[in-house]
């Protein structure tokens, strides 16, 4: 399973590509506002692909099918690497179609269902995400929707890459992984809590406690 970063935070995303271990980055409105309201958004965009290449997913703000279509043409205008993010709604689905047609990738965002998922996949779309935590806090299990749209993809045949979203710690990523989701994108702080353990930190202490005993030894002997 592929890890991806969800963030717009440019030394968040420095430092995750430094480790190797993300192999693409999502944003959203709200991520790149967070950073600031007032954010060049074709530069910040520009800056995150430069550090981390791969997949990257830039979203439009129209709610039409024909101003969701503008907004992809202008994108590709000066990233021709973008995958388009929209929205999973029926004007989305429209888009999705028609930038299907002309070789465009596509990310369908805001799946709660294996209904819509299929939906996605069928207009074309190239990821379909799934919105795991936000499941979760409603008191649904999001991750029973990503093994359904696994278990419906696997018996369909279906093509459209599952990446499980919403991500809140490192157990959803341990979960989507069993589920077969094909990628998870992580916020900055779970993907790094994912990475640690207190017996890592623990066994790392003694062998370092451990060789320095030993070059004190050594120092005796050759004193």
């Amino acid at each position: 399973m592929e890890l991806y970063l969800d963030s717009a935070n440019i030394e968040e995303i420095r430092h995750a590509a430094s480790l190797g271990i993300i192999s693409g980055v999502t944003t959203n409105p709200s991520l790149l506002a967070k950073e600031d309201p007032k954010i060049d958004v074709r530069k910040r965009i520009l800056e995150i692909h430069a550090l981390v290449g791969g997949h990257l997913s830039v979203e439009v703000v129209s709610t039409d099918a024909d101003g969701m279509l503008r907004e992809a043409d202008e994108i590709l205008s000066w990233f021709p690497e973008a995958t388009i993010k929209i929205p999973m709604i029926p004007e989305g689905l429209k888009a999705v179609r028609k930038l299907s047609d002309q070789d465009v990738e596509t990310n369908v965002t805001l799946i709660f269902s294996p209904t819509q998922a299929l939906a996605a996949n069928n207009a074309g779309a190239t990821y379909v995400s799934v919105f795991v935590g936000r499941l979760d806090d409603l008191g649904a299990d999001g991750m029973e929707v990503v093994r359904d749209v696994r278990d419906i993809w696997d018996t369909q045949g279906l093509s459209s890459l599952i990446l499980a979203a919403s991500i809140r710690h490192p157990l959803h990523i341990v979960e989507a992984a069993k589920a077969g989701a094909d990628i998870s994108t992580c916020p900055y702080k779970p993907l790094m809590q994912s990475l640690q353990h207190p017996l890592t930190d623990k066994g790392l202490a003694a062998f370092l406690a451990d060789y320095k005993k030993m070059q004190e030894e050594i120092a005796k002997l050759k004193g």
